[in-house]
Parts: C-alpha cells; sequence; structure tokens
C-alpha cells in the first residue's frame, strides 16, 4: 500500500466514522436498526453541495446537521405517533428522502464543486500542509466524540440509553420515552447528515445514489470497533466506533490494491459485515466444544 492510500484510507476511515456514530446511537443505544441513515447522509451531502455551490461551505454544513436533524425526528414520529414498526418507519423516511434530495439539488442527480470553496480550503490555508484534510477531520471526529461521550452521561442521554436498554422499565418510571427517542434519532441523523456532508466537500461532488450501502458500511465499522474492544460503556464503544471506521477502510484500501474489480464491494462489504457478526457465535462454539471435549477426558 502506497502513502498515498495509507492516507487517504485514514481520512475516509475518520470522515465514515462520523457515519457509524450516529448508526451507533440508533443501533446500539436505542436498539433500532434505522435504514434512515442511506437517506440523511444524501440529504446532508446534498443542502452541503448547494450551500458550497454559493460560496458558503461552511453555513452549509451547519444546515446539513439540522436538515439530518428533522429527518430523524419524522422517522422517530413514525415510530411513536403512528406507531410504525421501526424498520418500515426508516424505510418509508428514507425513500422519501429521495424525492426530497433530488428537490434541494434543483432537480439534478449529481452537482460538481470543482474548484469552489469548501471546509477543506480554508483548512488547508490554515495548516499548510499535505495532511489539512487528515488533521481538519481528526479536529472534527474528536469534538464529536466530546460532544456525544458528554450528553450520553446527562439525565437526558441516559434516559436514551435506558430506553434503548428496556423501554417497558423506563416507561413504568416516568420517563418519557417518546421524547427520549425523538432526540436519539434526531442525534443520529445529524450526525450522518454531517458525515454526508463532510464527504461531498472532500470529494467535490454530491449524487443522489451515494447513499447507497451507507448502513452496510457503518455496520461494518460498528461490528469490526466491537470485536477489536469490548463495549464496555459508551466512551470505549464510541473509540470502538472510529477504529473499527479505520480498519474497515484498510481493509477496502488493501482490496483495491488486488485485482478485484470496484463492483465488488458491496459484496465485500457484506461478507466483512458476515465475518466480523460470525466472530462471537464461533467463539462460544470453540469454548463449548473445548468444555465438552475435556468432560469426555475426565
Amino acid at each position: 500500500m502506497s502513502l498515498t492510500s495509507f492516507i487517504g484510507a485514514i481520512e475516509l476511515g475518520l470522515v465514515y466514522s462520523l457515519l457509524a456514530f450516529g448508526t451507533y446511537i440508533s443501533f446500539r443505544i436505542l436498539n433500532v436498526a434505522d435504514l434512515t441513515v442511506d437517506g440523511s447522509f444524501v440529504l446532508g451531502a446534498s443542502v452541503s453541495a448547494v450551500f458550497a455551490l454559493g460560496g458558503r461551505p461552511v453555513l452549509g454544513l451547519i444546515i446539513a446537521i439540522l436538515a439530518g436533524a428533522a429527518a430523524g425526528t419524522i422517522t422517530a414520529a413514525l415510530q411513536t405517533n403512528m406507531g410504525i414498526q421501526p424498520i418500515l418507519a426508516g424505510i418509508l423516511t428514507m425513500t422519501g428522502l429521495y424525492s426530497v434530495n433530488l428537490m434541494v439539488m434543483g432537480g439534478r442527480a449529481n452537482i460538481p464543486l470543482l474548484n469552489k470553496e469548501s471546509l477543506f480550503t480554508y483548512a488547508e490555508a490554515v495548516f499548510g500542509s499535505s495532511a489539512y484534510r487528515a488533521l481538519t477531520l481528526i479536529l472534527i471526529v474528536f469534538s464529536i466524540f466530546i460532544i456525544l461521550n458528554w450528553f450520553f452521561r446527562t439525565q437526558l442521554g441516559l434516559s436514551i440509553r435506558a430506553t434503548g436498554d428496556n423501554e417497558s422499565m423506563c416507561k413504568a418510571s416516568s420517563v418519557n420515552t417518546d421524547f427520549a427517542k425523538m432526540v436519539g434519532f434526531a442525534l443520529s441523523n445529524s450526525i450522518v447528515a454531517l458525515s454526508g456532508a463532510l464527504v461531498a466537500q472532500m470529494q467535490q461532488s454530491a449524487d443522489v445514489n451515494m447513499g447507497a450501502g451507507m448502513v452496510v458500511i457503518s455496520f461494518a465499522s460498528i461490528i469490526i470497533g466491537s470485536v477489536v474492544i469490548k463495549n464496555k460503556n459508551i466512551t470505549v464503544g464510541l473509540i470502538s466506533v472510529i477504529i473499527g471506521s479505520v480498519i474497515y477502510r484498510f481493509i477496502i484500501a488493501l482490496i483495491l490494491t488486488t485485482n478485484f474489480p470496484p463492483s465488488y464491494l458491496k459484496l465485500i462489504s457484506a461478507l466483512v459485515v458476515v465475518s466480523a457478526l460470525s466472530v462471537p457465535s464461533i467463539k462460544k462454539k470453540m469454548e463449548i466444544r473445548k468444555l465438552r471435549s475435556g468432560r469426555l477426558k475426565c
């Protein structure tokens, strides 16, 4: 692997760790596989691209975060107010966001941002080194990590965590679980939208189909991270997400150095997730076999 590929893998791992942060909130904390991610990722990218095209990239990032929060709130409202199943609610919101994203992009399927100012052009002027993108992403990821680590230790954050662990018990304890879900899904999708916004400005383009497979990518990062580091608490869990995202990108970068065609990436991503998910089960089966063989010898 060349130095350029190495640095590129780190940059992609960092920017997609924000995507994994958002999915971690819904998947691990709220215990729901939120499929809104595919749509809110593109929503953040499209909003960011439109504002960057108008010469206001930083404002585009802020509006993208708010737009993602709105998408997450809609998904939560479908679950809490309309009684729609969580997975179906995510699918419905994701489907509706496809048209919304096209409207945001002015009916265009793609917005190029070549020679347009972005957050990274400002960062290049500040840092003045070849690693300006990596340094910018490290600052952003570290800031989001600190905010999330603090938030999920507050009373509201603990209510969200408790809602995901045992919703019935929370209701019995007079916790407003509907509000907790609203905040949780809004926070989740706002971070996902930020990830999409940064990807659009980093790659200098936004495409209406760029969200395809984002759920698989984020699950891969979460699961790989949980295999490498056991998620004993929220701090370790968030750190494992970052590590998992970077490792996943290194795996993809290594695969791309071989003769595998790029069209196989989605299949490879699915296989990585399957492999990571299978590790705990395989370990348990091996331990059981060892115990049984030990008893038979006795």
